[in-house]
């Protein structure tokens, strides 16, 4: 049997590694891109400040992305938008009320999304959209449209069920993002700096909100169903 050669298993062993690392690259590189368009923003995020953190050059992050346009969007597929197909099979197999239906979303929005660095998106479309319309688009179509239909599907499976009353969906909608949308800017924002008593517990601050649409500001009524009494002595 012929014997191996040390230093051909140690080239071996070289280009195995950078075989991995390259297909690890662009993952890290969206990982650094995700950072730091959190941290500073789109306009005063450089390319070079991206490939750096990654820890490659400058010509590898245009080697997987034309541009830091296309490097956003694809920050956007990886972490939110490429998620809408498992987030609908998800309501597919939903058994449960539309209540439950309603409370699991926001708290599943919150887990996966709101408690995490891609919340951070929300702020920055919400700050810098004007400047650049083509991202805006962008957004609109693969985020808020498919987030958007979402929650209709949500509501709608409540008023064919008779479990909600019937409602303008498009507003009914934005009463249910409204919530969700000022609790992931301010995480990013005075939520990094809150002042003692001025801080928000992400976990009763969506139940409130939650039993809060579900039910409104106003008393209940007293039932007025009888209660019947046993008869046995």
């Amino acid at each position: 049997m012929p014997s191996t050669c040390p230093i051909c298993e140690i080239a071996a062993n070289v280009r195995a590694k950078r075989e991995r690392r390259k297909d690890a690259r662009p993952g890290e590189l969206l990982a650094a891109a995700l950072e730091l368009f959190v941290e500073k923003g789109f306009a005063a995020t450089r390319a070079e400040e991206v490939a750096k953190r990654a820890g490659v050059s400058k010509g590898t992050l245009f080697l997987y992305f034309a541009s830091k346009e296309e490097l956003f969007k694809a920050v956007v597929r990886e972490n939110i938008s490429g998620r809408f197909t498992e987030w609908n099979a998800e309501f597919d197999n939903f058994h449960g009320s539309s209540a439950d239906m309603l409370r699991y979303s926001i708290r599943a929005w919150w887990e996966r999304i709101g408690s995490t660095k891609a919340s951070g998106i929300t702020k920055l479309m919400m700050s810098e959209a004007s400047n650049f319309p083509e991202l805006a688009t962008f957004y609109q179509h693969e985020v808020i449209q498919p987030g958007n239909d979402l929650l209709r599907r949500v509501l709608q499976r409540g008023i064919d069920r008779g479990e909600f009353e019937p409602m303008d969906l498009k507003y009914g909608v934005y009463i249910v993002l409204a919530p969700m949308l000022f609790l992931a800017m301010w995480k990013h924002s005075l939520g990094t700096c809150s002042a003692a008593g001025m801080e928000i517990d992400p976990d009763h601050y969506i139940t409130v909100q939650v039993e809060t649409i579900l039910f409104g500001l106003a008393k209940r009524p007293t039932s007025t169903t009888p209660v019947l009494k046993d008869k046995n002595p």
